[in-house]
């Protein structure tokens, strides 16, 4: 009967797993998040016994990041957004640029060639929009000056990670890899003079302005009035139902008809009804599902894991490590310091920022199946992935025992008013 329903056994199997390690590492003192990523290991293709749906555990985890990315959106409006783009704009894509470079370093002193360091190097550039935005969460920093960089910082990485997702087919050949016919809507602007790069850029350019434009503008006037005309039938039910078929059906279309992320619909579709004043009522109603989803994406990931990356690649792997928790915080850190920001602000962001995700697994998987990247490149991006996940927690409660130190830290000695002086007058005055 199990064999039958892949779906019913992923999810029983996989949240009930979850549930039972997480309150053990929770008993221990360990992060849950170390539950999760076991759960998945253990009902993973490489270890023995049941092995879960890999396929689908990856779609029912992506409903989460739908859900997580629209719960953000609804604590955000364009304004939010416009106010960061000076430091998110130019950091995101600075921190992407120093995290590839390094990971196009150990590619090329591993033996591959140019394309597949490249592409390598982009998988360990991009952050997790589900961890990061979970810290945030848990610190309440979502509406802070640090959660809106965050933010900021993670949509300019998914509209670059949508721009890389868009070229490397076109340009697989000249990477090493299989060479891929053009669409036909690249051919046709390629008509026009322009070559195959030219075309994907102003093709993806044109969707993405599509997009933007028709949530701001159309999207903004219906998607709280169809939200009000709901909530006056009074059926909560109802009302529950619009919000989830807004957020999954926002993002889906998004992706379908103007090839940007899940991800970044859902944002889009949540901070449009940020307008609504049923917003806060929307986001409740959404929280369960939410959370329960998350889970999956962390049983997901653990699920790609294969212990014997461990053995084959013991220096590669510890390299692929340095580079997420140290290479990327770093950048952040001195980004963040050089537009001006505290340290406080800084060490936030650059602890929100050590860790990959659900975006560097997309990029690798084109990768490999261009002819790209070997597949020990998987391996390796997916044990980053697990490990730097794992320690993000860690990582988080050393910057705020950090931030609350300086804090707490009393005035420097050199402050106070030397006594020379006041001596000197006393006496002036006797």
């Amino acid at each position: 009967m199990p064999h039958d329903t892949p779906l019913i056994a992923t999810l029983v199997v996989g949240l009930s797993l979850a549930f039972i390690l997480a309150l053990i590492a929770h008993r221990l003192r360990l992060p849950m998040i170390a539950g999760y990523l076991l759960a998945g290991v253990i009902i993973g293709p490489f270890t023995p016994g049941y092995v879960a749906d890999q396929d689908l555990a990856a779609q029912l985890a992506e409903i989460g990041v739908i859900l997580l990315m629209f719960g953000v959106g609804l604590h955000f409006s364009p304004r939010d957004l416009l106010s960061v783009k000076a430091i998110a704009i130019p950091g995101a894509l600075a921190q992407m640029a120093v995290a590839t470079a390094a990971g196009f370093c150990l590619g090329l002193l591993m033996g591959w060639d140019m394309g597949a360091s490249v592409v390598f190097g982009l998988a360990l550039s991009v952050a997790s929009t589900v961890v990061l935005l979970r810290a945030m969460q848990e610190r309440n920093l979502v509406r802070t000056e640090q959660g809106r960089i965050a933010v900021g910082w993670l949509i300019v990485e998914d509209l670059a990670t949508v721009v890389a997702l868009v070229l490397i087919p076109p340009l697989s050949g000249l990477m090493g890899g299989k060479v891929v016919p053009l669409e036909e809507g690249v051919a046709e602007v390629g008509r026009i003079g322009l070559g195959p790069v030219a075309a994907s850029l102003l093709i993806t350019a044109v969707k993405v302005a599509s997009f933007v434009a028709l949530m701001l503008v159309v999207a903004r006037k219906v998607i709280p009035g169809a939200l009000h005309y709901v909530a006056h039938t009074g059926q909560r039910e109802l009302f529950r139902l619009s919000v989830l078929s807004i957020a999954l059906g926002v993002a889906y279309a998004s992706a379908l008809f103007f090839g940007v992320s899940f991800a970044l619909g859902a944002f889009f579709a949540g901070m449009v009804m940020a307008s609504s004043t049923l917003a806060t009522q929307a986001m409740k109603e959404t929280l369960p599902l939410r959370d329960a989803f998350a889970v999956l994406f962390f049983v997901s990931v653990g699920m790609m894991f294969d212990p014997m990356a461990i053995v084959n690649k013991p220096l590669a792997l510890l390299a692929t490590i340095a580079i997420v928790l140290f290479v990327k915080s770093a950048a952040a850190y001195g980004i963040m310091r050089a537009f001006g920001h505290g340290e406080g602000e800084a060490l936030t962001i650059s602890a929100s920022l050590a860790q990959i995700g659900e975006f560097s697994f997309i990029l690798v998987v084109m990768g490999i199946s261009l002819h790209i990247l070997p597949r020990e490149a998987k391996d390796l991006v997916v044990a980053g992935a697990l490990v730097s996940i794992l320690l993000n927690p860690l990582i988080f409660h050393l910057v705020d025992r950090r931030i609350a130190a300086k804090t707490a830290a009393p005035p420097p000695v050199d402050a106070a008013v030397p006594a020379e002086p006041a001596e000197a007058a006393a006496g002036g005055q006797a």
